[in-house]
């Protein structure tokens, strides 16, 4: 496809690597041709690249074909997932699978992006819940102030939660920043 025809979130592949696009922006040079200044995420490293392109330049889009797997269990630094359809299981290392160990307990969801038949992004629901295993008693009267204690939860993830949170109940946390939102009701 040709520059022009790109949109952001799409996945495309210069000089060999794959990158998701963040942004771009049409810029007029001075005396040249008009040029595309974009913003591209790198899915090996996660880094940030500023590429310039013509707009009459061809680029390779890459089509990564997302699943469902639910996740099973780790073992040191690598990570069993299941396919949900075809029931096919599949090995992630560390670099691989990322924060995820963190949010994920046994039969979790989660939604594997895949290029050529490798897993390239892993991606966790919004929010999980999960239940505190240690934290500090509860503080009489700290309900007036927004007073906060760390608490560990069931997959060893350590959040700061509010002095009412007892060890024992289920908390909602967001993985996309780590931080308590509720307390789930059962």
């Amino acid at each position: 496809m040709k520059a022009a025809e790109m949109q952001k979130g799409q996945t495309v592949k210069i000089e060999g690597k794959l990158y998701a696009i963040v942004d771009y922006q049409h810029v007029k040079l001075g005396k040249g041709g008009a040029v595309y200044q974009t913003k591209l995420k790198s899915l090996a490293d996660g880094s940030i690249q500023n590429i310039r392109l013509r707009s009459e330049e061809y680029i390779e889009e890459a089509y990564l074909d997302k699943r469902t797997y639910e996740y099973l269990y780790s073992s040191g630094s690598e990570h069993i997932l299941m396919d949900t359809t075809t029931y096919d299981q599949i090995s992630l290392d560390d670099d691989a699978f990322g924060d995820g160990q963190k949010y994920c307990k046994a039969n979790t969801t989660i939604q594997v992006s895949m290029y050529e038949g490798k897993p390239v992004i892993v991606t966790l629901p919004n929010t999980v819940d999960l239940e505190v295993t240690d934290t500090a008693p509860e503080i009489k009267g700290a309900t007036a102030t927004n007073q906060n204690k760390p608490a560990t939860l069931e997959t060893g993830l350590v959040v700061n939660v509010p002095s009412f949170i007892k060890t024992g109940e289920l908390i909602r946390v967001d993985t996309r920043t780590g931080e308590y939102l509720t307390r789930v009701k059962d």
